[in-house]
């Protein structure tokens, strides 16, 4: 069974008469919950250790920034207490792309959430105070390498070859030279995209929003076909967001992404 992050005593007992579920665990790290209020009002409650990146309060900033450009969920109030954040969230409307209904259909699904992705970067670069741009992250992994918080585990696959120090090595090999911004989601993969009709109807886990390179959510976005739904599908995102594969920067960003955090 996956240990989860259980909310604090105060959280708990503000929902005491609502029905509470878990709705997904990273083992040990963040749980969020799902509360079902005895009328059926829908609420989520994301718990997170405090020794974890992103921190939930950053994630409510980005939020309430968002929640101007984009359909994100509503923050209903954020903490900490103890050895946990907390933040408590209105549900929006549709289900998450990893609903075995919309998986069964990917020539359907994988177009919407590519499209669902352009829609996102159309959110405007020069309104949005978060930055993350190649020489920042390069800084961060460095700190983290440096400090022995970057463990091999966290690569991928194609990556495990590599050893950290490699890995960082090839990662400064590859940095891109200029950069195309645009407001990046940050971890856009099938959890974090909800679904309704033929169309995204949500976006979640902002924590790490922020203006940077197209490429950090086109690399991870496509990469995420593959996690979902298996291979072959890659290229067919790339098509029906619009742009031609990038090699170079795929493989810089998706590396940076087992890297950063």
């Amino acid at each position: 069974m996956m240990r989860r992050v259980e909310p604090p005593p105060d959280v708990r007992r503000t929902y005491r008469g609502w029905a509470w579920s878990p709705a997904w665990t990273y083992e040990g790290v963040v749980t969020t919950w799902r509360l079902c209020s005895p009328t059926g009002s829908l609420r989520f409650l994301k718990v997170r250790a405090v020794d974890e990146t992103p921190r939930l309060g950053a994630e409510a900033a980005r939020l309430e920034w968002a929640r101007a450009h984009l359909p994100v969920p509503t923050v209903v109030a954020f903490g900490t207490e103890g050895d946990v954040d907390w933040l408590e969230l209105e549900a929006l409307e549709g289900r998450d792309a990893t609903s075995p209904e919309f998986k069964s259909r990917p020539q359907w699904l994988v177009p919407v959430l590519a499209r669902g992705l352009r829609r996102f970067h159309q959110a405007p670069v020069e309104d949005c105070p978060f930055k993350l741009t190649v020489d920042d992250a390069l800084a961060t992994v460095r700190q983290r390498v440096a400090e022995g918080r970057a463990e091999h585990a966290d690569l991928h696959e194609e990556f495990r070859h590599l050893s950290i120090d490699g890995a960082l090595e090839v990662l400064e090999e590859l940095a891109p030279e200029e950069e195309d911004l645009v407001v990046c989601h940050g971890d856009y993969c099938f959890p974090n995209v909800l679904v309704d009709g033929d169309a995204v109807t949500g976006y979640l886990d902002l924590g790490e929003l922020a203006v940077a390179d197209r490429w950090w959510d086109l690399a991870v976005g496509s990469w995420s076909t593959t996690w979902n739904i298996g291979p072959g599908w890659e290229q067919y995102f790339l098509d029906a967001y619009g742009v031609e594969a990038d090699e170079r920067r795929i493989t810089f960003y998706r590396l940076l992404y087992d890297l950063i955090s």
